[in-house]
C-alpha cells in the first residue's frame, strides 16, 4: 500500500475478499455462460469506443458482471481524466 493510498483512506482488500470475489465471479459465469475471454473482449471494445471521446485511465478500468435476484448487471467502473476537445 502506498503512501497515498493511506492518505486516501484506501485499504488493501483481504485473502478473504479476494477469494470471495473471485468465487462469485465464477458462479456469475457458470450461472450465464459468460467467459471471462467474452467479458475481456467486452472489456476492450468499451476502453476503445468510451476513449475516443472521454480521457480516461486505460490501466484503471475495472468491468464487473453481477448476478441479482431478478437480473444480471454488467458495471464499469472507468476513471475520468478530462474530456477530449473537438473542432468545429
Amino acid at each position: 500500500m502506498s503512501f497515498w493510498d493511506k492518505l486516501r483512506g484506501r485499504r488493501v482488500p483481504s485473502s478473504r475478499e479476494i477469494a470471495k470475489e473471485r468465487l462469485q465471479l465464477v458462479l456469475v459465469h457458470d450461472r450465464t455462460n459468460i467467459s471471462p475471454g467474452l467479458l475481456q473482449t467486452l472489456k476492450d471494445e468499451l476502453i476503445t469506443v468510451i476513449s475516443r471521446h472521454i480521457e480516461i485511465d486505460r490501466e484503471g478500468v475495472e468491468i464487473t458482471f453481477t448476478q441479482g435476484k431478478r437480473y444480471n448487471r454488467l458495471v464499469a467502473d472507468i476513471p475520468v481524466l478530462g474530456t477530449r476537445r473537438r473542432r468545429i
